[in-house]
C-alpha cells in the first residue's frame, strides 16, 4: 500500500504552480508578447478589435478580462495598455469597471499564490518581523492597501506579494484593491476613449491628476478617524448613561433604607 505523505503532496502541488506561473513568464517573453502590449499596436488593432468584439461581445469580454487578470497575477508589464484598450473598446464607465474587476482579481490571484509558495518559508526566516507585519495589517491593513492603490508609492505587485505573506482575508484584499485601483483605473480608461490623441503614458497623467490622486490617498484615512471618533463618542454616550442609571439606582436604594 502506498502511503502519500502530506509534505510530498503540498511540494509537488507547489512545484506545479510555480511551474505554471514560470511557464507564463516563459511564455510572454519567448513569443514576444511586448509587441502587441503598446500603443502603437493597440491603435493599429483597434478597428479589428472593433469588428470582432461586435460579432461576439460576450466572447470577447470574457477573453479580455481573463488576459487582463493573468497579466496582473503574473506581474507582467502590459496592464497600462489593456487599460486603454478597454477605454477605446469598451467606453468610459463599463471598461472602468471591467479593468478594475481583472486587475483586482490578478492581484488577489498574486497574493495567494505568494502566500502559498512562500508564507511559510517567510515565517520560518523572518520570525518577528513579518509577525510585526501581519499585526500592522490586521490592524491598519484595509486602510493602507486603499491607499497605496490609489497612491502607488509601491509597485503594485510588490504589495500583492508582501500582502501575500501576511493573514490577510481574500475578500477584504479583493474590495479594498477594486475601490482603491478604481481612480487610478478610470483615468487610464477614459485616456484610452481618446486614443487617436494619445503618443506615450506621459500623455495620460497631468499634474492635476497626479496631485488629486495623492489627496484621494488620504480619504481612508480621514474615514478612519471619523470612524474611531464617531465610535469613541458613542463609547462615551454610553459609559455616561449607564454611570447615571447606576447613580439613580444608588439614590433610589439609599432613599428606599432611610425610610
Amino acid at each position: 500500500r502506498t502511503i502519500f505523505h502530506p509534505c510530498m503532496s503540498t511540494r509537488r502541488s507547489r512545484i506545479f504552480l510555480a511551474a505554471i506561473i514560470m511557464g507564463l513568464v516563459v511564455a510572454y517573453f519567448v513569443f514576444d508578447a511586448s509587441r502587441y502590449l503598446n500603443i502603437a499596436s493597440l491603435k493599429d488593432a483597434q478597428h479589428w478589435f472593433d469588428g470582432v468584439y461586435c460579432e461576439n461581445p460576450a466572447m470577447i469580454t470574457l477573453a479580455f478580462v481573463t488576459i487582463f487578470a493573468a497579466i496582473t497575477a503574473v506581474s507582467l508589464p502590459g496592464a497600462a495598455v489593456m487599460m486603454l484598450a478597454a477605454g477605446a473598446s469598451f467606453g468610459l464607465i463599463w471598461g472602468t469597471m471591467l479593468s478594475t474587476f481583472a486587475s483586482a482579481l490578478g492581484a488577489t490571484f498574486a497574493m495567494l499564490a505568494t502566500r502559498y509558495l512562500f508564507r511559510d518559508a517567510a515565517a520560518m526566516r523572518l520570525g518577528d518581523r513579518l509577525k510585526a507585519l501581519d499585526d500592522g495589517v490586521a490592524k491598519d491593513g484595509m486602510y493602507y492597501l486603499v491607499s497605496l492603490r490609489l497612491a502607488p508609492v509601491i509597485p503594485f505587485f510588490v504589495l500583492n506579494w508582501l500582502i501575500g505573506l501576511t493573514h490577510m482575508r481574500v475578500w477584504p484584499f479583493f474590495w479594498t484593491s477594486f475601490v482603491g485601483m478604481l481612480a487610478g483605473t478610470a483615468v487610464y480608461v477614459n485616456a484610452g476613449t481618446q486614443l487617436s490623441a494619445i503618443n506615450s503614458f506621459t500623455d495620460i497623467f497631468s499634474p492635476a491628476i497626479i496631485a488629486s490622486l495623492m489627496l484621494l490617498a488620504i480619504v481612508p484615512w480621514l474615514l478612519r478617524a471619523v470612524v474611531r471618533y464617531i465610535a469613541q463618542r458613542d463609547k462615551s454616550a454610553r459609559a455616561s448613561t449607564r454611570a447615571k442609571s447606576l447613580a439613580k439606582a444608588d439614590g433610589a436604594a439609599a432613599k428606599a433604607v432611610t425610610e
